[in-house]
């Protein structure tokens, strides 16, 4: 038998510095070879195929050491997968069965949305304008179309309403303020004011330091778009990243995905935890040198649960890397969490040093004007980054801080205007009776109807659920005819609601309505496929990928079409 103990290897300097110089006189001796052999044009082509299959492999290495190689290869087979059914569809025996199915999801989709009401169509400006008493008719009849009964709170968020007397108030600030313009601040002075303590309100509730600041947006949207685009220019600039990365988890807002494609930035998606919160374990493998962005929720959309933002913290402070904490739904709700019940959540804003960007939608449980948001930063050189500024313009030196030129001064003014007329007091009481009843739906999905399942641990307003002995979506269309308006999720097939101060009185008519339309779908021992599920059920499958965005195209489309054009 081999005895490894009588091995030995020499490795003293003398020895070292040998074999250097034999490695070294071996690369020397080919390098020159291929100098003397090769033209400058082969060269260069070498060059380039060099450094693609460097780029490539330097890819591959960090999606295997990121997801591992059962993922790498799932993931390769659904992208081949994908291609060679989009080829498949495209031939002309397949291309008019997928044009068919499209056409006819259309004509729902036209059936449900094209009711326009007799006597208030419009398709061109009318010679001669209408009186005020006429217009206002046309408006009546337009409000009392079939709609969701969000004043009865069976709409899951939607509409986040504070009271009559915050609407009054919006209106008459509305009408105060309905030409203010905020691309022009000297020219409307208080809009300008009014923004600046807007942000400087919103900072104070998400603990930022001295140096925090931030600018009103339109809305989440936006306000995730520009903290992407501010994290791509902030890394171009200081770091010469050209190939910008974001690293998020799965749950993330759609809006992240969205900036993706606009800002041509890779987003690198992370998986859950058992718990549906972000596996930090692998936010660490994902991290390159292309990594601008780390973004976490608090909480996010589809669950309600809340990331693990300290450890990204300490992962971002380690990296030297910005990151993000999408609070745009938690909003106002988070923020009061701790003052409303005495206790603290798990951390998530500028309290913890690696948070560099907050995103915070007023117009959720800050109850103010639809179309407010907030974006903050720990610091103004980073906000700088989300800038738009030209010299270069014959119209003259421009700048503006956000996405929008012209921006509705009436929006910031109804929105600094609910908010101090709300106060911490009204948001306290908010927080409160939301949590409770957001609470309350949990504990009874758990212990009153089995059939179902809360999704994770969600701490605040959103509770989703699943069920693996019905058809969730099947479900909840079925309470769609009780009046119920709840969110579809996919991956897994669930359904959450978003419970808001509208909410709060029905919670237990929800829970009573859930329970009659659980028992005649389990009483069925049949599975009963409806729209929603079989919308959902194809847009999950690896074949036809195509199909399903064709038919969420038809949707949009059939939004700007008039009765005329159906």
């Amino acid at each position: 038998m081999f005895d490894a103990s009588n091995l030995k290897v020499d490795l003293s300097a003398d020895t070292l510095v040998e074999y250097a110089t034999t490695i070294l006189t071996f690369v020397r001796t080919n390098l020159q070879e291929y100098i003397d052999t090769r033209s400058i044009r082969d060269e260069i082509e070498d060059l380039i195929c060099l450094i693609i299959a460097y780029r490539f492999l330097l890819n591959l290495l960090v999606l295997i050491y990121g997801y591992g190689p059962i993922r790498v290869l799932y993931d390769f087979y659904k992208t081949v997968t994908s291609q060679i059914t989009h080829r498949l569809l495209s031939l002309p025996v397949l291309r008019e069965k997928v044009q068919k199915q499209v056409a006819d999801t259309r004509a729902i989709i036209e059936n449900e949305f094209i009711k326009n009401p007799r006597g208030a169509t419009y398709r061109s400006i009318p010679e001669h304008g209408l009186t005020d008493n006429q217009v206002k008719r046309k408006l009546d009849t337009l409000a009392k179309e079939k709609a969701a009964n969000w004043q009865g709170g069976q709409v899951s968020g939607a509409v986040y309403f504070g009271d009559d007397k915050v609407a009054k108030l919006q209106a008459d600030t509305y009408y105060k303020f309905c030409f203010a313009n905020q691309l022009h601040p000297d020219a409307f002075p208080g809009v300008r004011q009014m923004e600046a303590e807007v942000v400087s309100m919103v900072l104070k509730l998400f603990n930022a330091p001295a140096t925090g600041c931030g600018t009103t947006t339109s809305g989440g949207t936006e306000s995730l778009l520009l903290a992407c685009l501010a994290a791509r220019e902030k890394a171009f600039s200081e770091r010469g990243i050209t190939e910008p990365e974001i690293i998020a988890p799965v749950s993330i807002h759609a809006a992240v995905f969205k900036a993706s494609k606009y800002f041509k930035m890779k987003l690198r998606l992370v998986d859950l935890n058992d718990d549906f919160t972000v596996n930090v374990a692998q936010v660490k493998r994902l991290i390159n040198r292309n990594t601008c962005f780390i973004m976490g929720s608090a909480p996010n959309f589809p669950y309600g649960t809340i990331d693990n933002i300290e450890a990204l913290s300490d992962l971002a402070v380690r990296y030297d890397i910005p990151l993000h904490v999408d609070c745009c739904l938690g909003s106002f709700i988070v923020a009061y969490y701790s003052r409303a019940f005495g206790e603290e959540l798990p951390s998530f804003d500028f309290s913890l040093p690696g948070v560099t960007s907050i995103s915070c939608d007023t117009h959720k449980y800050g109850f103010t004007p639809k179309g407010s948001s907030v974006i903050l930063y720990r610091h103004p050189n980073y906000r700088r980054y989300q800038y738009f500024v030209s010299t270069e313009w014959t119209g003259g030196l421009y700048g503006s801080p956000t996405l929008a030129g012209s921006r509705p001064g009436a929006l910031t003014a109804g929105t600094w205007a609910t908010m101090i007329a709300i106060g911490n007091d009204g948001y306290i009481n908010s927080c409160r009776e939301i949590v409770l009843a957001a609470r309350r739906l949990k504990q009874a999905i758990h212990d009153e109807i089995p059939a179902l399942e809360v999704i994770g641990d969600p701490l605040v307003s959103v509770v989703a659920f699943k069920s693996d002995k019905l058809n969730v979506h099947t479900l909840s269309d079925n309470m769609t005819k009780r009046g119920w308006h709840l969110s579809a999720l996919q991956r897994p097939s669930a359904v959450h609601l978003c419970v808001t101060r509208l909410s709060v009185p029905v919670i237990e008519d929800l829970i009573n309505d859930l329970k009659v339309e659980v028992d005649e779908l389990l009483e069925k021992h049949e599975e009963v496929e409806s729209t929603t599920a079989q919308l959902y059920g194809v847009a999950n499958s690896l074949t036809v990928n195509s199909v399903a965005d064709d038919i969420i195209s038809a949707f949009l489309d059939v939004l700007y079409q008039d009765e005329k054009s159906t």
